[in-house]
């Protein structure tokens, strides 16, 4: 059984639009295609400009943040004060404990039940 330990949502984020200039001529000048997304926790920011697209943009932006060093460290502590100071290694070696463990057994005709 997975268990959710936070969530992070759109409302996270600040996602800015700027025009990004470079190649694309004339487009790139008049649209704000370059994207920078900054979340507001950690302070990470992720940005991209290489694209015509704000869409294409704006997910590699995102993937930039995730893959930062302060958006992990940021996501490392709120792991660990979640955790009761665990690490998510010495959690799943909690969870995978015998007392924790539920086995199921199913027969030939699709009915489970617990086997002890």
């Amino acid at each position: 059984m997975k268990k959710k330990l936070f969530s992070i949502t759109k409302k996270d984020f600040d996602i800015q639009t700027f025009r990004s200039g470079g190649k694309g001529g004339q487009k790139q000048n008049k649209t704000d295609s370059g994207v920078r997304i900054i979340h507001r926790q950690s302070g990470a920011t992720g940005e991209s400009r290489t694209e015509r697209s704000q869409h294409q943009n704006k997910k590699l932006a995102f993937q930039r943040l995730v893959k930062s060093v302060k958006f992990k460290v940021w996501l490392s502590r709120v792991v660990f004060e979640i955790g009761q100071n665990k690490t998510i290694e010495e959690m799943v070696e909690e969870d995978l404990m015998p007392k924790n463990l539920k086995i199921e057994c199913r027969d030939n005709k699709d009915n489970w039940r617990e086997m002890k």
